[in-house]
């Protein structure tokens, strides 16, 4: 399938490792010169020499935490300055702490909000006005199924994240004239270090086995397993692609048909 990517630039936060990094190398796989930022430097430099050598494309890369506006501000410029242009923008960062609500405390609630909303609208803030110039552009948020369903002992992703969904329908109505369109992807359970750090705590909590643990949420799931990274960064590819040029301030779920509501 044509996707009209090939020679964009996209920017991908929290590239490297799980859903990020998947979706950049997915995105270098259609010819997207890429801009990544993590925290971890060592692992976003060898995931950008991998794909320069794989794939040809060229990468910028630095270090820094999304929960730091100013640093978003600048990595964005930085990447301006170096491909001239921004077209794609994919906001993602590690969810909150697993916990229950009374074991929550107002710093967790702070940096939850940071790192999980704010961090979205920073990005959205300092690559608009580059995706204006060019009357094209796509912010695409990655968040959890958390937006749609719930999830026990997930009460600071439960509650931040459905911010997300006022971001995006509020960016998709005020942008669409300017050619940008702005989704938000939602993965359910999904086969990631994140996923590993889940099951640990939900089996230290109630002393179960970690099989155990992840058995039940695979049985929540109709289609019986969890989903691979790369299946999330396929819907993320597709709505940053020509093909999706018509639909935008939505939430796509990729849950293996989890949730339950209509």
């Amino acid at each position: 399938m044509e996707t009209g990517l090939k020679n964009r630039v996209a920017i991908v936060a929290g590239a490297s490792q799980g859903l990020g990094r998947a979706t950049s190398l997915a995105l270098a796989a259609e010819g997207v010169h890429l801009a990544l930022c993590a925290r971890n430097s060592q692992a976003l430099e060898q995931l950008s020499s991998s794909i320069r050598k794989q794939f040809g494309v060229e990468v910028h890369s630095d270090d820094l935490d999304v929960r730091d506006s100013d640093a978003i501000d600048q990595f964005v410029i930085d990447t301006v300055r170096e491909f001239d242009r921004v077209d794609v923008c994919i906001t993602n960062a590690g969810g909150p702490p697993a916990k229950e609500f009374l074991a929550t405390t107002d710093a967790e609630w702070d940096d939850a909000f940071r790192l999980n909303l704010r961090s979205a609208a920073a990005f959205a803030r300092a690559v608009i006005p580059y995706m204006q110039r060019r009357k094209w552009g796509r912010i695409i948020t990655l968040s959890s199924i958390t937006v749609r369903q719930p999830q026990a002992q997930l009460i600071l992703s439960n509650a931040i994240r459905t911010g997300i969904l006022g971001l995006v329908r509020s960016l998709a109505s005020d942008f669409g004239k300017d050619g940008i369109l702005v989704n938000n992807v939602a993965p359910g359970y999904t086969a990631t270090d994140r996923l590993k750090e889940l099951s640990a705590k939900r089996a230290a909590s109630t002393g179960q086995s970690e099989a155990n643990i992840q058995q039940t949420w695979i049985d929540q799931i109709p289609l019986g397993r969890l989903g691979e990274p790369e299946e999330v960064a396929d819907a993320i590819v597709w709505l940053a692609s020509e093909r999706a040029s018509f639909i935008t301030g939505q939430t796509i779920l990729v849950d293996g048909g989890m949730y339950k509501g209509l």
